[in-house]
């Protein structure tokens, strides 16, 4: 992937429960779905541009870490978000996206800041560099339609303050997001051409402009829900978080648990671990 020339992408309300968990659903009462289990929409966490404007210049920060999160400076409810991202290569006609090919996927954490006065979605998403996290173990995808490999991954999460480990996501099969497989792929790129810049929505298509139309795009497809525990506890600078996508018909939940507790993963599992410094 190449670190520079990609637009980040993420993609909200595709986990029944998580929106409501993360006191965000009234942000997008106004957002009109055709079915009730649709994402409400998509939003940019990076964009590679020297050409934004004002209000979204801060997009253009790289923001990605494999191993840290930088705590926000002016704010303090900060939540790790359990995610898969999916590496893509996009394919354009003109100016209009016509494909996403997702070639890889890895272990993500969406960390977000909750600031129910915040006029956009991205604007509690990029504070500046190591706001996001990504695995550097990305896992080739054989395909991404029913029956590839990703369907039998499930994402796991835990959080770590003076060496006590928690579990903040739900346990959860990658293969319970709302929307998956090529049904996602489309929405997503009707989104790309078509999400207009109204509520807490931005206009895609002009960002892409603004990238010179980026090859690539990291998308992450959706935050699990949380355990009682993550809906009710706050990052602190000191702590780790954990974000943990694998084979289950590999794994049990007991071994990634004690994996979690080590900090130490087998290779074939993307884990991301990070310090909040």
């Amino acid at each position: 992937m190449n670190k520079t020339h990609f637009i980040g992408l993420g993609v909200a309300g595709n986990f029944a429960g998580h929106l409501e968990q993360a006191g965000e659903a009234a942000d997008f009462l106004q957002v009109k779905t055709d079915e009730a289990i649709q994402p409400k929409a998509i939003f940019p966490f990076y964009v590679p541009s020297n050409t934004l404007a004002n209000s979204e210049q801060f997009l253009s920060t790289y923001p990605l870490s494999h191993d840290r999160i930088a705590f926000p400076q002016d704010a303090d409810n900060l939540q790790i978000e359990p995610e898969v991202a999916l590496i893509c290569d996009v394919y354009y006609d003109g100016n209009q996206v016509i494909e996403l090919k997702p070639t890889h996927f890895a272990a993500y954490n969406d960390c977000s800041i909750r600031r129910p006065n915040a006029r956009k979605i991205c604007e509690k998403k990029n504070w500046g560099p190591n706001s996001k996290g990504i695995s550097a173990t990305q896992i080739a995808l054989d395909h991404f339609d029913e029956g590839g490999i990703l369907d039998h991954y499930n994402i796991a999460c835990f959080h770590k303050r003076n060496g006590k480990l928690n579990t903040y996501g739900e346990n959860s099969p990658v293969v319970s997001y709302s929307y998956f497989h090529q049904k996602l792929l489309n929405w997503i790129v009707d989104k790309m051409n078509h999400q207009p810049d109204q509520g807490p929505m931005n206009h895609i298509a002009e960002l892409l402009k603004q990238a010179n139309y980026p090859t690539q795009a990291v998308i992450s497809i959706g935050a699990t829900r949380y355990t009682e525990f993550g809906e009710s506890n706050f990052l602190q600078v000191g702590d780790t978080s954990i974000v943990v996508v694998y084979n289950a018909q590999k794994y049990t939940q007991e071994q990634i648990v004690e994996m979690a507790e080590k900090e130490q993963f087998s290779e074939d599992i993307s884990a991301l671990i990070q310090s909040v410094i």
